[in-house]
């Protein structure tokens, strides 16, 4: 009889009502947006790229090659085009299943190691947190890579802890079978070798004879050394066939580069010697507290029931706990900081902070401070969008502008004083008592009013939807266009064949090269450019200003706005990221 049947028809109904919930929180706004920038439209261009021209093995951005990230998320979008055949659903649907996922093996992991229960509130703090809703509703690699992170750690944890039944033999299948998540975390993020330093708390606590660590029995040096097989078994499902063809391509030295730049440049380099966001040591500490939220509130309550577990050698606690601090560590060393970068530590603390809920919810200082913050919320929505109505503030009305948020964005205010009214409402009718309803009810207000509302108003300048229907609305019939300084929302949505002239090729060789190409066919090109481009070799009466969109100011023109003679001298990219490169944008 599997474990899942002997389950309790209260215990059945409570896990898939999690599973409902779950689903409706994470897909909310899922096919009423486009992908946003900065990563989502990347990610999307090349999957759409892999469809329309068959090459899956390299990726491609325009016309240039794309080396930035491994090809799993990419695969995976393409992939779901090909399913579904709709791209505003394909390219979210990777970051969807990998959430539900997420929850599901820390679910089970709480479940196997403690009981049903414990399975419940580490799948619901999880959750709850802020962070990871966040992550899983973006179409980024991060969802993707906790989601393989976290399966090598469930494999990992099934073989390294013996199960509660009183059994101590070691499972090697599953401690294969996390070796070899790991290793399809390190094709999708590189950093999916992480989910094994889980043997460094484990080799510590099975040499002090702690209690709850399986045995692997005499003479398993050999299954150790399987797992080794098994990471690289995983990688090289994409690197072998990626060097194989990039040494039939060797004539062309992009894919020489290519290989250089994924396989060093983008991996050890950037973490020995990052080259931007730089942050302090501490960085992650506010990300630990608050971007948990309201998970976090429960460190108070578990920090002395942890240095109690750990004094009794308790290794179920020992072991995603210090996991979960050595991947702190290891991101701390490095100078180059993102808070997206500890995620993958999240589920782990989640299942950590599990066992102790049940002896947690009562005390009357979690809930107060449950209360607090889902008043606190509630007051910051209410007084945003009550101050955005009636103040007629300069900067709300240029927010509106930059958005292109109609009647001055009212649609968006009203929903989040709606919003902030809801939350309030939830805290005074609840009260200390029910507090743990209110956070979750007010934590699921916040999404829903996110995802069904608020992302339908903002899709049209967040994601150049809006932009390139202008553009598309300037082509007549056989007319072509070229694309100068472009970023990729721009090429994804413009949804029809162009020109590129290189992607990290600074701006003025871009515009050099364009005007030559226009120059061809003067009467049927015209060139989309981003302003600061095109320098004073434009004359303005007789080119289109197609406004301000993504935070940039965009043009088109045909060759007779164009100043003789005149070219762009290289300049630093002015981008409002202030990315040094000339005319180029990097993953940030």
């Amino acid at each position: 009889m599997s474990a899942f049947s002997q389950a309790t028809p209260q215990e059945r109904r409570r896990f898939w009502l999690l599973l409902l919930i779950a689903l409706v929180i994470l897909g909310a706004g899922i096919g009423l947006r486009d992908p946003w920038p900065s990563d989502e439209p990347r990610f999307t261009l090349a999957a759409k790229q892999m469809v329309e021209s068959g090459d899956w093995l390299f990726p491609h951005r325009g016309s240039e090659l794309y080396a930035d990230k491994p090809p799993m998320l990419m695969w995976l979008e393409a992939a779901s085009f090909e399913l579904v055949r709709w791209w505003r659903l394909a390219f979210m649907l990777p970051s969807l299943l990998a959430g539900l996922g997420t929850l599901l093996l820390v679910y089970d992991l709480g479940r196997r190691l403690w009981n049903r229960r414990t399975g419940l509130y580490a799948a619901g703090g999880l959750l709850l947190a802020f962070q990871f809703v966040y992550q899983s509703q973006r179409a980024q690699i991060d969802p993707l890579v906790v989601f393989f992170i976290t399966a090598a750690n469930w494999g990992l944890l099934r073989h390294l802890l013996a199960p509660p039944d009183g059994g101590r033999s070691a499972n090697w299948p599953m401690y294969w079978f996390g070796c070899f998540c790991a290793g399809l975390g390190v094709i999708t993020k590189g950093v999916g070798f992480l989910a094994l330093l889980m043997l460094i708390p484990y080799a510590w606590a099975a040499r002090r004879g702690w209690s709850g660590v399986a045995h692997p029995g005499r003479g398993a040096w050999w299954r150790w050394l399987l797992g080794l097989a098994a990471v690289l078994a995983a990688i090289s499902l994409w690197l072998l066939p990626m060097l194989l063809a990039a040494h039939a391509r060797a004539s062309d030295p992009a894919y020489a580069a290519y290989v250089d730049d994924i396989l060093f440049h983008q991996t050890a380099k950037r973490y020995a010697h990052a080259w931007h966001h730089i942050h302090p040591w501490w960085y992650y500490v506010p990300i630990f507290l608050f971007s948990w939220l309201p998970l976090s509130l429960l460190y108070p309550g578990c920090v002395p029931r942890w240095r109690r577990a750990l004094r009794q050698g308790e290794a179920r606690v020992l072991l995603p706990l210090g996991w979960v601090l050595l991947v702190l560590l290891f991101f701390s060393a490095s100078a180059g900081k993102r808070d997206v970068y500890i995620l993958p530590a999240l589920p782990m603390l989640a299942l950590a902070c599990a066992p102790f809920v049940d002896e947690l919810l009562p005390k009357r200082w979690l809930r107060v401070a449950g209360l607090a913050f889902v008043a606190v919320l509630g007051a910051a929505m209410l007084g945003l969008g009550g101050y955005a109505l009636v103040s007629h503030s300069s900067r709300v009305a240029q927010f509106a502008a930059q958005r292109d948020l109609a009647d001055g964005g009212a649609a968006l205010w009203r929903m989040c004083v709606a919003l902030g009214v809801v939350q309030l409402a939830l805290v005074a009718t609840l009260r200390v008592r029910h507090a743990v309803w209110a956070v979750c009810g007010g934590m699921a207000a916040l999404w829903l009013a996110w995802g069904y509302r608020a992302v339908p108003l903002l899709n049209p300048s967040s994601s150049a939807s809006a932009l390139m229907a202008e553009v598309r609305g300037h082509l007549g019939p056989g007319e072509e266009v070229g694309l100068v300084a472009w970023v990729e929302q721009d090429l994804l949505m413009l949804d029809r064949p162009a020109a590129d002239f290189g992607f990290k090729q600074p701006w003025h060789l871009q515009f050099a090269r364009a005007v030559q190409w226009q120059e061809q066919s003067p009467a049927t090109r015209w060139l989309f450019v981003q302003q600061p481009a095109m320098g004073d070799c434009l004359d303005r009466a007789k080119a289109i200003s197609l406004g301000h969109a993504n935070q940039r100011d965009w043009w088109m023109f045909k060759a007779d706005a164009l100043v003789p003679g005149c070219l762009p001298v290289a300049q630093v990219d002015q981008s409002p990221d202030g990315d040094p490169d000339a005319g180029m944008q990097t993953d940030p």
